[in-house]
């Protein structure tokens, strides 16, 4: 059904009211006091507008009604024009000076009047806690119908977060006049900070309806049309494996609106996912701790940063971060979530690195790589065991003690092909005491290869070795 232009639904009441019984009769036409009844009844069901047309009517007739002059400084003091109301009191004052109450409810006119002007104020200092106090305890309680109040409220708690009041507070306006378009802007933004965008998109598209040339109205719906426009980029490159691009889509989107937490909490672990497939673990820890410090519940981000823990090495970072999302997820008694599955496997990954990462590693004492020949290895086997045998370290016999048994250790693991072969997969070998140097193996008592040792202050073997002699008598045999 098409809608009435505003103009014409301002105006119809007024000319209605000329139609109406009340002015069916010249006679009652030019009826004062029948004019001032019916406004009287209007106001009574606050009827605003309709009762100062009808007052507007009375004066014209009796420019000299008192009580008229009263009663529409009162309608204006409700709807805070508060100059033409002070001056029709002003007028009453006039024609009946001396009335102690119409005193009292101009003082309350210039008390609603002073409080208004003092909210605008503390809206242009940030104080909008301030707004609201003038505003709830002073100019809608003298000034009930005060658009510009309700208004002015509905922006201090927009800017407050409150978005489920500026919903009920515009809905309030809007009732009264569903085409007001800073209602339907405001109450439109509430619904955009919600992230209900489709009935904030409405709202907008209302308002440009009824004035296309909003400019606030052109900027918040074009706004949230390029946001979710860069947002389905993001997730159509990354779903297409162009990575690099979905980064930086998700970047734009969430430089468009910083403010826009309730959404961006998504367009951030949108940004970590990616980084995390990219390898950019750094920047995917960044990314998921912003969306944690939205929403802390959010299970995806804490196994997407423990996913990113892993690629910077923090073992007992990616633990921590897979063992909390593991316990807020939701667990199901017959079934398990294939989100569930994701976390355990991540998370006994995790845990595998981390005990990995305090075990000896052989390669290290050695001062090998990884890809080391097993004649790389003992050649360097060689080297150490002579630098730090014992008895040519005599100022420092119990240092080398220790470093010629982590050398001879970390020997008979990468010596030995199988051992070597399963501790380059991560198995635990403590079992076959090799634990690290800690009281498994020693070279000077025994171990998986034979060593002897004959102590008789000379030097054997000229060197040859392995299965030569050492200086000061230390013989190795390898069994």
């Amino acid at each position: 059904m098409a809608r009435w232009p505003w103009r014409w639904r301002v105006l119809l009441p007024l000319l209605l009211l000329h139609s109406s019984p009340v002015f069916a009769q010249e006679g009652q036409d030019n009826d004062p006091s029948t004019l001032f009844k019916r406004a009287s009844e209007m106001m009574n069901l606050r009827k605003y507008d309709g009762s100062l047309g009808l007052l507007n009517a009375v004066l014209e007739v009796d420019p000299n009604h008192s009580e008229a002059y009263r009663q529409r400084a009162s309608v204006l003091r409700h709807k805070c024009r508060y100059k033409e109301a002070e001056g029709d009191y002003s007028k009453y004052l006039e024609l009946k000076p001396g009335s102690s109450s119409v005193e009292k409810e101009l003082s309350q006119l210039l008390q609603a009047q002073n409080a208004l002007e003092s909210a605008y104020g503390q809206f242009e200092s940030h104080d909008f806690s301030k707004v609201l106090e003038y505003i709830n305890k002073i100019v809608l309680v003298f000034s009930p119908d005060c658009l510009k109040a309700k208004l002015l409220k509905a922006k201090a708690l927009l800017a407050l977060e409150d978005y489920s009041s500026v919903i009920s507070e515009t809905g309030f306006i809007l009732k009264e006049d569903e085409d007001n378009l800073d209602a339907l802007l405001l109450r439109g933004r509430a619904y955009y900070y919600l992230a209900d965008h489709d009935v904030a998109s409405r709202h907008y598209q209302k308002g440009l309806r009824l004035d296309p040339e909003h400019s606030e109205l052109k900027k918040a719906y074009f706004g949230l049309k390029n946001l979710l426009k860069k947002t389905k980029s993001a997730e159509d490159n990354a779903a297409k494996g162009k990575l690099r691009v979905s980064a930086e889509d998700y970047k734009a989107a969430l430089a468009m609106d910083p403010d826009h937490t309730s959404y961006n909490v998504h367009l951030y672990l949108g940004l970590c996912k990616v980084l995390v497939k990219l390898g950019r673990g750094k920047e995917a820890i960044s990314s998921c701790t912003e969306a944690l410090n939205i929403d802390g519940e959010l299970v995806d981000a804490l196994t997407q940063r423990g996913e990113a823990k892993l690629l910077t090495e923090d073992w007992e970072g990616a633990v921590q971060d897979l063992k909390e999302a593991s316990q807020k997820s939701p667990q199901m008694v017959c079934t398990v979530h294939a989100q569930d599955m994701g976390i355990r496997e991540a998370l006994m990954r995790a845990e595998k690195q981390l005990k990995l990462s305090k075990r000896k590693d052989w390669y290290k004492i050695l001062g090998i790589s990884k890809t080391a020949s097993a004649a790389d290895i003992k050649r360097a086997y060689k080297k150490l065991a002579l630098q730090w045998h014992p008895d040519k370290n005599v100022d420092n016999r119990e240092e080398a003690e220790n470093m010629f048994r982590e050398i001879a250790a970390a020997y008979e693991v990468l010596g030995d092909e199988d051992k070597r072969v399963r501790y380059d997969r991560g198995e635990d070998l403590d079992e076959m005491n090799m634990g690290g140097g800690g009281g498994g193996f020693n070279p000077f008592g025994g171990g998986g290869q034979q060593y002897t040792f004959h102590y008789d202050g000379g030097f054997h073997g000229g060197g040859g070795f392995p299965g030569g002699g050492f200086p000061g008598g230390f013989q190795f045999n390898f069994g």
